[in-house]
């Protein structure tokens, strides 16, 4: 496995900066933690499985390296089984990888972030985020990772709605920390919050096999208000600080 990046030209953890360009390659080869750590990914997915049969060892990116320099974001992937990142994300070795996905941030015409609370079902049960999910081998194209068509894909296999029908930001913004990186961007609905939750709850109503449990307005950044994981909070603080919502 690869030593430790040297981060010390990147941003402070958790401090959000603007993108300035990205370049994610993926290559064809085993991602190296796979290789090295196949065994104890296959002995830890048993347990896993023991204790949530719902969960689906399905393929998925996850970054070899990555680097961030005056903003911008490059980086080295695989595809690897979702049982391999599963034993990452409980070990997290230095060095060995990254975890880099998208978080389209979705803003009704009232002012509310709309989150989603995932299912018990799920690998994050329970937790309070904006609808997205991890890179997977269909959002390659040409051999890099189509964060844009990531989150489009996320958020209608999730909610039901359409990114096509709001107005996007100019371009990401992101953060880092615990060996994860979180590029976002906000997509501003024409829609008030009330109308975009009840969209939401009729998709989930529909969908054979719900992600998620309910569709969430927020409208503050208090850190306690929901059990949210760690990146959504910079990301609350600077929306509600008005940074996010020109």
């Amino acid at each position: 496995m690869s030593e430790p990046t040297d981060r010390s030209h990147w941003p402070a953890a958790n401090r959000i900066f603007t993108v300035k360009s990205l370049d994610l390659l993926v290559s064809p080869e085993p991602h190296p933690f796979h290789v090295a750590e196949q065994a104890a990914a296959a002995e830890n997915w048993r347990a896993e499985i023991s204790a949530n049969p719902a969960l689906f060892d399905g393929r998925m990116v996850l970054q070899h390296r990555v680097d961030i320099r005056d903003g911008a974001v490059s980086g080295v992937a695989h595809v690897v089984p979702f049982s391999t990142f599963m034993w990452w994300r409980k070990t997290r070795s230095p060095g060995a990888a990254m975890h880099l996905f998208g978080l389209p941030v979705i803003l009704s015409s009232d002012g509310a972030v709309i989150a989603i609370r995932m299912g018990r079902h799920t690998a994050n049960p329970g937790r309070v985020y904006c609808a997205a999910g991890s890179l997977d081998p269909g959002d390659i194209v040409d051999g890099r990772c189509d964060i844009a068509g990531n989150m489009a894909r996320e958020v209608r296999e999730e909610t039901g709605l359409d990114l096509a029908e709001a107005v996007a930001s100019p371009g990401f913004q992101a953060l880092h920390g615990n060996d994860t990186v979180t590029l976002f961007r906000t997509y501003r609905f024409k829609e008030t919050a009330d109308a975009l939750i009840e969209r939401i709850g009729v998709h989930i109503v529909q969908d054979a096999e719900p992600e998620i449990d309910e569709a969430l307005a927020i409208v503050s950044a208090d850190p306690a208000r929901h059990p949210y994981p760690d990146f959504m909070l910079p990301i609350l603080a600077w929306i509600f600080e008005g940074k996010g919502t020109d």
